[in-house]
């Protein structure tokens, strides 16, 4: 089970960003509204896509909210 762990991992790529009004509750930073395409793959070869519109700070990336 272990080797299982290794082989899937999730890829997130954002694709447009608007500031947003309001800060990050871990850092304080800015935030930013975000359309995200995340991609889970197995042995490196991608076999599920999600896309969804969530608020990311824009200091250390975190997601504050996510909407699907």
């Amino acid at each position: 089970m272990a080797c299982f762990c290794f082989l899937v991992d999730q890829r997130r790529k954002m694709r447009r960003t608007k500031p947003a009004a309001g800060l990050c509750a871990r850092c304080g930073g800015g935030a930013s509204v975000a359309d995200m395409k995340t991609a889970t793959r197995f042995c490196h070869v991608p076999f599920y896509w999600k896309s969804r519109r969530a608020i990311v700070c824009t200091f250390c990336g975190s997601v504050l909210r996510c909407y699907r």
